[in-house]
């Protein structure tokens, strides 16, 4: 299985933090967020490798921290040739060029790169190996305005996938999507075609809303909180709390 981290956005909510510097690189105590990622998912056995895919303005800043990190998988950096947020390749088409550039023909772990987890991606990845299908991992959201924000889903008792929607002003439930998603090596061919079919491409949601409706999927309830990184104050909270 790999692991491929979307990191290719330019954060402006964060400017002037990030305006020459990367968010998923950004310090959180004694490691950054990315670090913090990555160290979880690299103990996992089933991963071999972890593909980042950077903005070309950014690229270099990868590629050194990658010298300084030690893991047990190999880290390759992908460039997406983009310098300016106006031209970013949104989260969907830097999978594909991902996919793609790297003749990936496995299993995949997809995760945005901006989030801080207090739980790891190991019960993501065996509950995908007990239901057998792709997976979308989901949360409980009980407030009405942050899932007219996100992904939201509908599942059955078995928590199969059956419907996905985006930003709804009526959600179908209160399963809210963050951005951590396994595909499956089946489903790589529907991923690599969906450009062809309308599937929007600027969020990591885009894909899992356009292959619900196309393969079965499930999906797995974080045991856990996450901590999105989308502003300078949620950064400074992030540093006082898990820094302690």
């Amino acid at each position: 299985m790999k692991n491929i981290v979307i990191a290719a956005g330019y954060a402006t909510r964060l400017y002037p933090l990030t305006e020459n510097f990367p968010k998923p690189l950004l310090q959180i105590g004694e490691s950054s967020i990315l670090g913090r990622l990555i160290a979880d998912i690299d103990g996992i056995e089933e991963i071999n490798e972890h593909i980042i895919v950077s903005n070309h303005k950014f690229v270099r800043h990868f590629e050194e921290w990658a010298k300084t990190v030690n893991t047990r998988c190999p880290i390759r950096i992908i460039d997406d040739g983009t310098e300016t947020n106006e031209t970013r390749l949104g989260a969907v088409k830097d999978l594909l060029l991902a996919i793609n550039e790297c003749n990936v023909d496995e299993d995949i772990l997809v995760i945005a790169a901006d989030n801080i987890l207090d739980f790891s991606f190991r019960g993501f990845v065996d509950s995908f190996k007990e239901k057998g299908t792709s997976m979308i991992m989901c949360h409980n959201e009980p407030r009405m305005e942050r899932l007219q924000r996100t992904g939201v889903i509908a599942v059955d008792d078995n928590m199969k996938v059956l419907e996905m929607q985006e930003k709804p002003e009526k959600p179908v439930s209160n399963w809210a999507v963050p951005p951590f998603y396994i595909y499956k090596k089946s489903d790589l061919p529907l991923i690599k075609d969906c450009m062809n079919h309308g599937c929007g491409f600027d969020a990591p949601g885009n894909l899992a809303h356009y292959l619900c409706e196309r393969t079965e999927m499930h999906a797995w309830e974080m045991p856990g909180h996450r901590f999105d990184i989308g502003s300078l104050d949620s950064y400074e909270e992030a540093k006082r709390k898990f820094s302690e």
